[in-house]
């Protein structure tokens, strides 16, 4: 591949905000490798992306090594990585529980793929980011700030995320570091935390896509931002 177009991975891009903002990157003239759980999801997000010849999808789960090692060799062969997207999140169980009914066993997924597998891709990217002046952009939620019943376990994967976010900006001053709240959206995974519910007035993801540009392409400290602020 040739490497004189911006590159960046951007995790979760089968559906929702990852596959909006993957889609937009594609047509600001970016080179993009993506990823999703369901390989057959991902190839017809792809499939429906403008310049979709200039992405690479990797199917897998962000949690297991063994997918990241093959997210980190597509991004070798991409020659170089400008921005990292760790927007790949797991709610949790559906309904939403109490904290007291929390599956410990449910948690720790939270946590493996809200946590670990973003931090495991910022170890394994720094030096190609930081070699190209390149971006972080953790998405986090409203939930890792507020205190809502029944998210207690993805609110505190997201408060996690976004301390990693904070302590990762203090020791890489080379980077652009930032967690980005989207704000509400359209999604599925909006609506398993409201199941039975209408959740028709809450906005697309595409509308949040203008707030992550802004920082993409600007040159804002690192720090947390809400998208609907930055647009």
């Amino acid at each position: 591949m040739r490497n004189d177009h911006p590159v960046a991975l951007v995790t979760g891009a089968s559906r929702g905000l990852g596959r909006a903002l993957s889609a937009e990157l594609l047509r600001e003239g970016w080179r993009v490798v993506v990823d999703g759980r369901d390989g057959a999801r991902l190839a017809r997000a792809v499939g429906g992306m403008p310049r979709a010849e200039a992405a690479t999808a990797v199917a897998g789960d962000v949690a297991s090594p063994a997918h990241r090692a093959r997210l980190v060799a597509a991004v070798r062969e991409a020659g170089r990585l400008d921005l990292l997207v760790n927007n790949a999140s797991a709610l949790g169980p559906s309904p939403l529980p109490r904290l007291a009914d929390l599956s410990l066993r449910e948690l720790e997924r939270v946590l493996a793929v809200n946590v670990v597998a973003p931090l495991a891709l910022m170890q394994l990217l720094a030096v190609r980011l930081e070699a190209a002046g390149g971006a972080v952009v953790n998405v986090s939620s409203d939930a890792a700030v507020e205190a809502y019943e029944g998210w207690g376990g993805y609110g505190a994967s997201k408060a996690a995320l976004e301390q990693l976010t904070n302590v990762l900006a203090a020791e890489a001053p080379d980077l652009k570091v930032y967690a980005v709240d989207p704000g509400d959206m359209n999604t599925r995974m909006h609506q398993e935390a409201f199941p039975g519910e209408d959740i028709s007035d809450r906005p697309p993801p595409e509308d949040s896509v203008p707030g992550l540009l802004v920082l993409v392409q600007g040159d804002r400290p690192s720090g947390r931002y809400r998208a609907s602020e930055l647009a």
